[in-house]
C-alpha cells in the first residue's frame, strides 16, 4: 500500500533524478549536429561559441553563384526550449541588400514560422539541416522578390535590376567581405 509519505518520498527522488535527465531538445540536437556534418551544403559552416552548448551556434554562408557571390554573411542560431515544436530563431548579423532578409536581419522564410500561410512552415518533422539548408537556398533557388521582407529590395529589382545589382555589389563589399 502506498502511504502520503511514500509518496512524497517519490516526488523528492524524482525531482533529482529530473535534473540529471537531459531534455528533447538536448538529445535531439546531439544527434542532428552529429549529421550535419555530412549535410552541410559546401557553402555553409557552423561554429559553437561554446561546444557545450548546442542551442546556440552560429552558421557562415559564402554564396558560389548569383547576386551575393564573393559575400560573407553571418547568421546567428537559436534552438529554444520547445524545438521541436517550434522552429529555431535565426537573425542575419551581417548587413546585406536582399528582399527576403531585411537590413536589420530578419528572415522572411516560411519554415522559420511557426505558422505560414502558403502551408511550408515549421513542423516537428523538419530539421536544423532544412534550415540550414533553406537559409542557404535564399541565395539561390528561394530567392523571392514576390513576397519580400525588404520591399525597397523587391521594387528596386522590378524597376531596375542594374541598380539593384550595384546596391547589392556595394553591400556585400562593404559589410560582407571574406
Amino acid at each position: 500500500m502506498i502511504t502520503l509519505t511514500r509518496k512524497k518520498k517519490d516526488a523528492s527522488n524524482s525531482a533529482a533524478d529530473s535534473s540529471k535527465r537531459i531534455s528533447i531538445r538536448e538529445f535531439l540536437l546531439v544527434k542532428e549536429v552529429q549529421e550535419l556534418d555530412q549535410n552541410l551544403p559546401n557553402t555553409c559552416k557552423i561554429t559553437f561559441q561554446d561546444p557545450n552548448v548546442l542551442s546556440e551556434f552560429t552558421l557562415v554562408i559564402t554564396p558560389n553563384e548569383g547576386f551575393w557571390q564573393g559575400g560573407r554573411f553571418k547568421f546567428v542560431l537559436f534552438v529554444p526550449e520547445e524545438y521541436n515544436m517550434a522552429p529555431p530563431k535565426v537573425k542575419c548579423v551581417t548587413k546585406l541588400w536582399h528582399p527576403n532578409i531585411s537590413v536589420e536581419g530578419d528572415i522572411c522564410l516560411s519554415l522559420l514560422r511557426l505558422n505560414s500561410i502558403d502551408g511550408l512552415g515549421w513542423a516537428p518533422t523538419r530539421r536544423l539541416k532544412d534550415v540550414i539548408w533553406g537559409l542557404n537556398s535564399l541565395f539561390t533557388d528561394l530567392l523571392n522578390f514576390e513576397d519580400p521582407l525588404n520591399i525597397e529590395a523587391a521594387e528596386q529589382f522590378a524597376r531596375d535590376k542594374d541598380k539593384f545589382q550595384a546596391k547589392v555589389r556595394e553591400y556585400v563589399a562593404t559589410y560582407a567581405r571574406r
